[in-house]
């Protein structure tokens, strides 16, 4: 987001000077809040180290078991591979590419493409192929859900409690570990910093941001034909007229505002409002026992927790479950629509609300994950037999779309009728 003193907000698009950060603190955005810049020191070995040990754990979080159930002396126990594997062996595909991807290939992807541009710059050299791979990442730090997978682990736990004895794993703790190790390197990663050492511009890049170094009160990066690259933070000068123009430093295509940004978000909503009544409605997981079958769905498991005593759990699953995908698509029609409207009513909120949107999206996977261990691990033939029932589907269908929602919005629509307005 620096270049020549200058700070670009990805938020609202309010071009900024660029002040000095303090120790350990964060510069944010004058107009609506948004974290601009972060200080980080010794940036490259501390994510470096992080990411190695990231590494350890996450080759011994998919070795060992992450929890087994002790029944008649016998111990099953399964391993996250593992609970993929059964939900495919039962026909259930799409959430075993869901949780596959979202737990297994996306950490993976962040942790091997950081230690792919970190080793080498240790050494000196400049990593190959480093604007995608750093795209990758990118993508990989967006969707893997290793905080998500823990809390959905521990409510599977509360409910195996009542089945069988419990035995937890040497996975169950190194994936905790993990989850800490994972944010610890995502906070310590300073992307400009990385980025001059990999591809340094000089400030001739850009000559019209440089003539901006000290910009009038309320000039917008729009306004002056300024992007700023989503990849690297470099501020780039948009040709007069260019639909889209690559960023000279990782070659990532850029725009003033995202392309067909509203019509994206509205369609993403709609698909997820009609997926969202199966997946409330229909079964989520389906029991078989010696005493019949029972098919439960989100607000049933929401009730039994209550019932049970673990009413902490209740709540917490309730509120990623049923409610935040509902507030999600709420707040995302408000802002599609206010936006589609020019409205110029209350920006600053509207901008708050949609950072909470990004924040607590991904926490409705809970569920699709409480469902995966239950499965895997309630397999005793004649006994009882847990499968997942097709309102997963429907959910897992539910929290993707509306993440894609979020992402195709664009905040800075927020902030132009304002702009319009001032004029």
């Amino acid at each position: 987001m620096k270049h020549a003193g200058l700070l670009l907000c990805h938020d609202c698009d309010l071009l900024q000077r660029r002040m000095p950060c303090p120790h350990g603190g964060v510069l944010r955005c004058v107009r609506c809040g948004a974290e601009l810049e972060r200080d980080h020191s010794d940036s490259g070995r501390r994510s470096l180290a992080l990411a190695s040990g990231a590494l350890v754990l996450f080759v011994i979080s998919n070795i060992y078991p992450i929890v087994g159930l002790a029944v008649n002396g016998n111990i099953v126990e399964a391993t996250l591979w593992g609970s993929v594997k059964v939900l495919y062996r039962d026909g259930m595909w799409p959430i075993a590419g869901l949780v596959f991807v979202t737990t297994i290939l996306m950490p993976a992807t962040q942790i091997v493409a950081l230690l792919w541009l970190l080793v080498p710059l240790e050494f000196r050299r400049k990593p190959w192929s480093a604007s995608i791979v750093f795209r990758l990442m990118g993508i990989a730090r967006s969707w893997g859900m290793t905080e998500v997978l823990i809390l959905g682990l521990l409510v599977a736990l509360v409910k195996l409690a009542h089945i069988a004895t419990v035995v937890t794993g040497v996975a169950l703790w190194s994936f905790g570990a993990l989850m800490v190790v994972l944010a610890g390197t995502g906070a310590a990663l300073d992307v400009p910093a990385l980025w001059h050492r990999i591809a340094p511009v000089s400030s001739s890049a850009t000559p019209h941001a440089a003539r901006l170094a000290a910009p009038p009160r309320g000039l917008t990066g729009a306004a002056c034909g300024i992007a700023l690259c989503p990849c690297c933070e470099l501020l780039v000068r948009m040709p007069p007229h260019a639909d889209a123009v690559a960023c000279p430093r990782c070659e990532t295509a850029l725009h003033l505002r995202k392309p067909a940004s509203l019509s994206r978000t509205w369609a993403f909503l709609v698909a997820s409002v009609v997926l969202y009544i199966p997946a409330n409605v229909l079964p989520v997981m389906d029991t078989s026992s010696l005493f019949g079958t029972q098919k439960d769905t989100i607000l049933s498991g929401v009730v039994y927790l209550w019932v049970s005593g673990s009413w902490p759990l209740a709540v917490v699953v309730f509120i990623a479950s049923i409610a935040v995908p509902m507030l999600k698509i709420l707040s995302l029609a408000y802002l599609a629509w206010t936006a589609q409207r020019a409205s110029t009513w209350l920006p600053s909120e509207r901008a708050r609300i949609y950072r909470m949107v990004e924040l607590v999206g991904r926490w409705s996977m809970l569920d699709i994950y409480v469902v995966t261990m239950l499965v895997a691990l309630v397999q005793f033939n004649a006994l009882a037999m847990i499968k997942a029932g097709p309102a997963a589907i429907a959910f897992g269908a539910v929290v993707v779309l509306t993440m894609f929602a979020a992402e195709a919005f664009d905040p800075r629509l927020i902030w132009d009728p304002v702009e319009v307005e001032h004029a």
